[in-house]
Order: structure tokens, then C-alpha cells, then sequence
């Protein structure tokens, strides 16, 4: 019997492993000459300390190669056949200041064939809130396109097929917004039964109603209830409150009854509610929940940062597809590379053209949300991460940081994203790398510890209170 497979994976866990180790240490290191210097690591405003960067992630356990895994890998049949169009096994998670339609449609632009709102309050819907504009579906095709809307999203402008993605506090407030989401257009309604946000007035919402099974089963069954039976629901959740045997119990109560209902899938996060986004996620608990009910679909979700992590979840897990989040701010060409990867090809990073038409597109579409005088501010968290892929990142993020308007973002793009500096880069011998776990551990050890993305004012201007998005 033929173990080649095993070793490549054996082979590929060591050297990740030891890559890792020395990760550790360099980050370790640079942590200690911030704080000498006096430079924090912040966290953004309203972000509840989201870490936008790996968590010492242990080895993972694989049973063939990453590359082996992509290749054969075909979508669950099922899937599709509930969200016509949503033919790969990943997606764009919904992400809390960052998904709006401008960050999907550039992941669609790139492979994604599937996205998730951020989630959205059920009385903010209901009192016809800005969340109703934003969350449009097909916003940007009647603003930005020509002719109609159809011909728009026939062009490449279309947000579908979308999920919008629910939260509140009450069964009949959250199965009211869950109707006005169906009704704008959306193909799915996903109710958030994970973020970690505090309770309002004592009242549980988001992962909070993992500790409240039979409330968070009503709310579930007051959303089925209330959708057209022919648009499907689901659900997001963690993998419990909190580590102990009443709250893991509490989730397998939620977790089943969400199927008998007829949620047609869950996606868990393999962190506890507690957790919040801190450390590593337990990709083992979502193996064990596979192994007992290998029949419900379920995507897995928490430390996904590169396209080979996408695939390394789907081996060791047996998860159906996986919900990209974190790892796809400033990084859309992770849904390219997926593509890639599952057709036997090498994926590569965006070159610097690549680059700089995905940022103008970014900003061009977020100005249709946000107007311009905002646009500017909102898409520096967003800069600063597409860095990360430039010759010269560091350099590159510090100028996104200070971009006070449009003119500034232009003049940027311009310095590191135009014709010279392409002909500096390749006089300087830089190529698109390959995405090997050598690369991409480097990428992510070298990434932003210094400034979260949502709290990146200019260090002469920086306030006490930050700059959101």
C-alpha cells in the first residue's frame, strides 16, 4: 500500500510546525520592542478586541496532502441544490464593519460564490434603518450600471446569491426583520446565533442564546415560520457558551433542532461564545461533530487565514465547505486560489496591476454606500491589509494610514500601484509568490501587530477615540 500521501502531509505538518516555533519567537520578539517603544497593539472601536492576525495555531492532523485534498474535492450536491450558483465549497463570512456589498463584490469578482452580510438588527430593518440601503442586494448594480438591473448583474455588478444574516433579542422582532431581508432579495436567511456581543438590557442576542436553548430554539422557529417556505434558512453558531458540559450540551439541543425545523445547513465556529475571537479555534470539535452526524451539512469555521487552511479544515474536519472571515480582509484572490487549487494549479498572489484595480474597485464601490466623504477613512483598515501583498507593505500600509480623502487615496495607488513602481518591482527581481505554507506562515508572522485595521489614524492625529469604519 502506497503511503506517499501521508508522508507529504507528515512532511508539511513538521515543517509547518517548525515554522511556526520560530514565528512565535519573532513575534514574541516584536511585541516586546512595541511595548519598549511604547507602540500598542490596539484593538478597533465596537470590535470586541477581534485579533486580525493567527493565534499560535497548532499543527493540524492531515490524511493526505493539501494539494491532494483541493484536487479531489467536489461541492456536496445538496448545496446547490438549495442556492442555485453556490458551486464551490467556501464563502465570504459575514463580517461585523467589513462585508458591506462593496468588500462581497469584490470577492465575487474573484470566486467567491457565495457571501454573508454582516449581521443585521432585527429593529434597525424594522425601522428602516440605514441597514435597509446598505444591505441592498443589488445597491451598487442600480447605482453604478447602466440599463437595468439585470443587465448590471449580468456584467459582473450582481450580489447574489447573498445571505442576510439576522440578530436581535426577541422571536417576533428578529422573524419581522428576518421577512423585510427576504423581501429586499436575499436567497437566504441566516440567523446569528454566534456573535459574541454583551446582552442588551440582560436580554440574550447573538451567541448569548447559547446559553438559552428553548430561546434560542423560539427564535429559530419563529424565523422558519415566518421566511416563504422556498428561501432557505440557516444558522450560525459556536461551538458552545462556554466549555462546560450544560453549555456543550445546550449547543447539540440547538444544533439538532435547527435541522428538524429544516435549516438546510449550520455553520460553527470552533471557538466557545467566551472566547470571543482570542487563541486558537478547535478544529477538533468540529471533527468529532462530523464524525457523530456526518449527514447534516455543516461548514466549519475559525482560523481560516490562507487557501490552504480552506482545504486542511475540509480533510482533518470533514466539514462540507468552509466560511471564510478574517482571512479574506484585503485578500479577496483567497477564493481565486481556491478555484486554482481544486483544478491541480499553483496558486499565486496578485500581481501589483491585480492589486491596484481590485483597491480602485474596493473604493469606487464603497462610495456608492458609504458617500465620499467617508469612503476615504472606511477603506483604510482595508489598505493596510491589502498591503500585506506589496513589494514594499510596510511602506505601503504606513501611506494608506494617513489617507485623509480621495485625493490622498489616489495619490497613493498611484506612488505604489502604478506603472513605475511595477517597473521597480520587477527591476528589483519581485514576482508573485507562490502560496505555500512557508509563505503564507511568513506572511502572517509579518503582518499588521502594530494597528488594527479599524484603528489606524495617523500617528500625529490619532484621537482617543479612533476612527471606525
Amino acid at each position: 500500500m502506497c503511503h506517499c500521501g501521508e508522508e507529504r502531509a507528515g512532511d508539511e505538518n513538521h515543517a509547518l510546525a517548525m515554522h511556526r516555533l520560530r514565528s512565535i519567537h519573532k513575534i514574541g520578539a516584536r511585541r516586546a520592542v512595541l511595548a519598549r517603544t511604547g507602540r500598542c497593539i490596539r484593538a478597533a472601536p465596537g470590535t470586541m478586541g477581534v485579533e486580525l492576525n493567527p493565534s499560535r495555531i497548532p499543527p493540524r492532523e492531515l490524511s493526505r496532502s493539501v494539494e491532494e485534498t483541493a484536487r479531489l474535492l467536489r461541492i456536496d450536491p445538496r448545496i446547490p441544490a438549495a442556492v442555485p450558483g453556490f458551486d464551490a465549497p467556501f464563502f465570504q463570512a459575514g463580517l461585523a464593519g467589513y462585508s458591506d456589498g462593496a468588500m462581497r463584490l469584490v470577492a465575487r469578482m474573484h470566486g467567491a460564490p457565495f457571501c454573508v452580510t454582516e449581521a443585521l438588527l432585527d429593529r434597525t430593518l424594522i425601522n428602516g434603518g440605514k441597514g435597509r440601503r446598505k444591505e441592498d442586494p443589488d445597491l451598487i448594480a442600480s447605482e453604478i450600471g447602466m440599463g437595468e438591473i439585470e443587465d448590471n448583474c449580468a456584467a459582473g455588478l450582481g450580489d447574489h446569491p447573498l445571505a442576510g444574516q439576522i440578530m436581535g433579542s426577541w422571536p417576533d422582532e428578529i422573524a419581522r426583520g428576518a421577512e423585510i431581508l427576504a423581501a429586499m432579495g436575499h436567497e437566504v436567511i441566516d440567523v446569528n446565533l454566534a456573535c459574541p456581543v454583551k446582552k442588551i438590557k440582560r436580554k440574550a442576542r447573538g451567541g448569548h442564546f447559547l446559553a438559552f436553548p428553548e430561546e434560542a430554539i423560539g427564535v429559530l422557529r419563529a424565523v422558519r415560520e415566518a421566511v416563504p417556505a422556498n428561501i432557505p434558512c440557516t444558522v450560525k453558531l459556536r461551538r458552545s457558551f462556554d466549555d462546560t458540559p450544560e453549555m456543550a450540551h445546550a449547543f447539540e439541543r440547538i444544533f439538532e433542532a435547527s435541522y428538524e425545523m429544516g435549516y438546510v445547513w449550520a455553520t460553527v465556529h470552533c471557538r466557545t461564545v467566551q472566547q470571543k475571537y482570542a487563541g486558537p479555534g478547535r478544529w477538533e470539535f468540529l471533527r468529532d461533530l462530523m464524525q457523530r452526524r456526518p449527514d447534516r451539512i455543516v461548514f466549519g469555521s475559525g482560523d481560516i487565514w490562507t487557501v490552504r487552511d480552506i482545504f486542511r479544515m475540509i480533510d482533518m474536519c470533514g466539514v462540507h465547505g468552509v466560511s471564510v472571515a478574517r482571512g479574506c480582509i484585503g485578500n479577496p484572490w483567497i477564493f481565486r486560489q481556491a478555484r486554482q487549487m481544486m483544478a491541480g494549479l499553483t496558486p499565486f498572489g496578485p500581481t501589483i496591476e491585480e492589486q491596484r484595480e481590485v483597491l480602485l474597485a474596493h473604493y469606487r464601490f464603497s462610495e456608492v454606500i458609504h458617500g465620499a466623504r467617508r469612503t476615504s477613512r472606511h477603506m483604510r483598515k482595508f489598505g493596510i491589509k491589502f498591503a500585506q501583498h506589496h513589494p514594499h507593505p510596510y511602506a505601503v500600509k504606513q501611506d494608506f494610514i494617513r489617507c485623509e480623502d480621495a485625493d490622498e487615496w489616489a495619490a497613493v495607488i498611484d506612488r505604489h500601484y502604478g506603472r513605475e513602481a511595477v517597473e521597480r518591482a520587477a527591476a528589483e527581481g519581485w514576482v508573485p509568490a507562490a502560496v505555500t505554507d512557508a509563505s503564507a506562515a511568513l506572511a502572517m508572522e509579518d503582518a499588521d501587530l502594530d494597528c488594527s485595521p479599524a484603528d489606524c489614524s495617523p500617528p500625529d492625529t490619532a484621537s482617543s477615540a479612533g476612527v471606525g469604519p
